[in-house]
């Protein structure tokens, strides 16, 4: 209780606390592109609950990371090493460069590999879908779906989770404003989660750009496990400015369609029969 007192009254926990929680709603923004694409494929009735689970898992796997920090420390400690050649070593004149490799390196490799894969598999049945063949029961479907998503959706959220995580202990050595702003963060998935996915879902073109997100964050974290560190910023920058350029796109077609809609301008009207004569 002292300590939350003292936090309360410490202008450096606060900076450190507004700092920590708009990371972590820009951190959560991939979590949450992930979580609508896979949603919008169940049936309508069943998105809601599934996002809501989805960012309920999220959370529930944040707090239990945090509550073990030593472990998750842990993580980022060297597992093994891949001898690589490289330049001579000027003293014993043979190559000495190791690629090491922590238990973080390898969660994000396999949740970068997941990522490309899924953003691959869902592009290809946006370009070329597959008729569907022969009678199946709706329900087990559906019931099928509801379960994988889930699946896929908590797969997601432990490689995000991690490197939320080891983002917060990195930016501060205090538990309860960790606790804090992923708590926040968490919170403003939660309300920008339906919005959102409606959108992607009411704009085809959306989709795509948001699956070509998908692809380069699963590469950016490919990279990062291999050691080769990519801004977040460039990232998020790039992402942000094709977000601009679509959003200028879909004002540019609904004002075609309210044109169409209106007719043509009168001084470019085909004449009438009567003009014709």
């Amino acid at each position: 209780m002292d300590t939350l007192l003292v936090l309360v009254t410490d202008p450096v926990a606060w900076a450190a606390l507004i700092a920590l929680i708009v990371m972590e709603v820009v951190l959560g923004i991939d979590n949450l592109v992930f979580i609508s694409i896979l949603s919008n494929k169940l049936p309508p009735e069943q998105r809601s609950r599934a996002r809501k689970i989805g960012i309920a898992l999220a959370l529930i796997m944040r707090l239990g990371l945090l509550s073990t920090l030593a472990f998750l420390v842990g993580l980022t400690q060297t597992v093994f090493s891949i001898p690589l050649e490289g330049p001579p070593d000027p003293v014993h004149g043979m190559p000495m460069f190791e690629m090491d490799f922590s238990w973080r390196d390898i969660i994000l490799i396999i949740g970068g590999l997941f990522l490309v894969w899924k953003a691959t598999t869902e592009i290809h049945e946006k370009v070329d879908p597959e008729p569907t063949h022969g009678v199946l029961d709706v329900k087990g479907a559906a019931a099928a779906n509801f379960s994988s998503v889930i699946v896929q959706i908590l797969l997601l959220d432990l490689v995000f989770s991690i490197d939320s995580i080891l983002t917060a202990v990195g930016m501060t050595d205090h538990l309860p404003i960790m606790v804090i702003a992923v708590v926040f963060a968490v919170g403003v998935m939660l309300l920008a989660a339906d919005p959102l996915a409606e959108f992607i879902d009411s704009n085809p073109t959306v989709v795509m750009l948001a699956l070509g997100f998908l692809l380069m964050i699963g590469a950016t974290l490919i990279a990062d496990g291999f050691g080769f560190h990519v801004p977040k910023g460039y990232i998020y920058a790039a992402m942000a400015f094709s977000g601009l350029v679509e959003g200028l796109n879909i004002f540019a077609r609904r004002a075609g369609r309210r044109k169409a809609v209106g007719g043509p301008p009168l001084e470019h009207a085909s004449p009438t029969g009567s003009d014709n004569v």
